[in-house]
């Protein structure tokens, strides 16, 4: 009898534990995250197709290109560039934790927050969960996100320099598309729009986590009593309390740290970046005249998917991309080929294999937790007896 009743509790102990799984991977993972942004992004491709099918034939398109080994070579040589990117993301993850991160946890911190992007608007990104990443690998929570936001603020430092920078020494004729129609004044002012709110934003982070964090902190405070803030009044007062315990931390950092985080930041970015140079120099070799533009015409468009509101800029960035190297590429059909192998390097190969393994670690991480918690609650039990 006695033995029935205990098979019974932990029966009933392992059901919670399921289900209380269950949920948690649920709250951050559910295979619609993947599902939609490939619906999303395949839908409008093949949308694309049928409307430019009445005015290219799209099978002679695909007939007509070669692949010979310098494609091959060279979509290769884009893979290697988008592990350049997550190269880069690592050590800058190393050096931000002053090497307490090793290699291996490093990049998987970075895997992590690449899938959060790739199901998430383009405007929320990775470093959403960035810190509950960090944490999972070891780093404290305050410290984590702490981290994050540091993390943030040079992402957004680098368009904010290169940007101008680039737009300054490229003909607008060339960067924003060479025509005068609407898609190109379409480009250039929602280009200089979001720049704008970009750099606005990261003054804010600037005057927060290095110059002036009290100051921000006392401004957090006063906007989240408005009462149409109210609601998330917790939420910003926690932002400004992190800002001020960033703004310690860094301030301790030596010049050599900074240059070596951000230039961790710089080689991510570009390496993101070459990834469709190296698709031109496969497919469009003739054309290794437009180097620079191609480059230069990535900026625009990181900087216009950040509006994008579908998870990780699906679909809008097949068709910004299709448009926007349409005068580079001989007919739209070929720019659409383009833009497909372009999101299986830099999108969907990240999209899968993290459907893969995200839901894996998930389970890890709410059994450590779960531990955790227990541990805690036998701790105070046993002070209490």
């Amino acid at each position: 009898m006695v033995e029935n009743k205990l098979k019974s509790d932990i029966d009933q102990i392992n059901a919670h534990k399921a289900d209380s799984e269950e949920k948690y991977e649920k709250k951050y993972f559910s295979i619609w995250k993947v599902v939609l942004p490939i619906l999303i992004g395949l839908g409008v491709v093949v949308l694309m197709f049928l409307h430019e099918s009445k005015r290219d034939n799209i099978s002679q398109v695909w007939h007509d290109i070669h692949f010979t080994w310098r494609t091959w070579l060279c979509i290769g040589l884009g893979f290697m560039f988008m592990w350049g990117r997550d190269f880069g993301l690592t050590w800058r993850f190393r050096a931000l934790t002053n090497r307490e991160l090793s290699w291996f946890k490093a990049y998987k911190v970075d895997f992590l927050c690449e899938f959060t992007s790739c199901v998430t608007p383009s405007a929320v990104g990775g470093s959403s969960l960035g810190m509950v990443f960090l944490n999972s690998q070891g780093i404290e929570i305050g410290r984590a996100t702490t981290l994050m936001i540091t993390t943030l603020f040079l992402d957004e430092l680098f368009f904010v320099i290169f940007c101008p920078i680039v737009v300054l020494v490229t003909p607008a004729k060339e960067i924003f598309a060479s025509d005068a129609g609407a898609f190109s004044h379409g480009i250039k002012y929602t280009f200089w729009i979001v720049y704008s709110i970009i750099a606005a934003w990261t003054f804010l982070l600037f005057c927060g986590i290095i110059w002036k964090p009290e100051w921000i902190r006392s401004l957090l405070t006063k906007v989240s009593r408005w009462r149409w803030l109210k609601k998330w009044e917790k939420n910003i007062s926690e932002l400004g309390e992190n800002m001020v315990a960033t703004s310690r931390e860094l301030k301790k950092k030596p010049f050599r740290f900074w240059l070596e985080v951000f230039g961790g930041t710089a080689v991510s970015w570009t390496s993101r970046y070459l990834v469709v140079n190296a698709l031109f120099l496969g497919f469009l070799p003739v054309d290794d005249r437009y180097q620079w533009v191609i480059l230069a015409r990535q900026f625009v468009i990181w900087v216009v998917l950040m509006i994008s509101p579908t998870p990780g800029g699906s679909g809008f960035s097949e068709w910004i991309f299709s448009n926007y190297y349409g005068d580079l590429v001989p007919g739209i059909g070929m720019a659409l080929i383009m833009a497909v192998f372009w999101r299986i390097i830099s999108y969907y190969v990240y999209l899968c294999i993290g459907a893969a393994i995200v839901p894996g670690w998930l389970r890890q991480t709410y059994s450590r937790l779960h531990k955790g918690n227990a541990n805690v609650n036998h701790e105070t039990e046993g002070k209490s007896l």
